[in-house]
């Protein structure tokens, strides 16, 4: 019997097995000598009855067959197995080289219709602040700021601009404060603070409005003590 000693000293050697990394437990088991001899047997096996050298009894001929034709059957599923790697390898990396490249023609063309109105800019800030009038330069600006939304439409972009009642909209809109308005009804817009904008269906920046809060009630009216 194993003293209480030795037993102590079990435990914690089972503990440390069971606390190694992941990929400690996983790696793959060296293969034994009898393993690694067997192998080779096969491997030998397999040659000489590939090259036709193996001898076999006579009665024994159906099963060289069918071990020549299992041969043939695995050679081609691993060659299979091989250009099917290989060609999901070039489909990989196709695939990234598109998407890189579908990716750079897209800023480009958003570069490229943007540059224009870089172009206003600095026609509009090379102008002799003396000879400009302020309703000129309100107009440079109007000017440049529809060019820059008809740029903007061109890629599906769309201005979320609430009207002054209109009924709030939680998916459009985002209320930033309570604020009654003649006029308009509770839980409409009362107040446009900032346009918000949408990519095709997606909401990319909701409208910030106000919206009226609900009417107040008075306290409900005392039946008289003569009642």
């Amino acid at each position: 019997m194993a003293s209480d000693t030795e037993q102590n000293d079990t435990r914690p050697r089972a503990n440390q097995a069971e606390g190694r990394p992941d990929a400690e437990r996983d790696a793959p088991v060296e293969q034994t000598a009898d393993q690694r001899e067997a192998a080779e047997r096969y491997e030998a096996i397999r040659q000489l009855a590939l090259a036709g050298e193996l001898e076999h009894p006579p009665e024994a001929e159906e099963i060289v067959e069918t071990l020549l034709d299992t041969i043939a059957q695995r050679d081609e599923i691993q060659s299979r197995l091989l250009r099917a790697a290989a060609d999901h390898q070039n489909y990989q990396r196709r695939a990234a080289n598109n998407e890189r490249e579908a990716r750079e023609l897209g800023v480009r063309g958003v570069v490229s219709s943007l540059i224009p109105l870089i172009d206003q800019f600095e026609m509009a800030m090379a102008q002799d602040p003396a000879r400009v009038s302020g309703e000129t330069i309100v107009l440079g600006v109007k000017m440049i700021r529809d060019e820059f939304l008809r740029v903007l439409a061109g890629y599906g972009v769309a201005p979320i601009a609430p009207d002054i009642g209109d009924e709030f909209n939680p998916g459009d809109h985002e209320a930033m404060m309570q604020q009654p308005a003649e006029g308009v009804e509770p839980g409409c817009v009362s107040m446009v603070m900032s346009t918000g904008y949408k990519l095709g269906d997606r909401v990319v920046r909701p409208a910030k409005v106000g919206v009226a809060p609900q009417r107040e009630t008075g306290p409900a009216p005392t039946k008289s003590e003569d009642a």
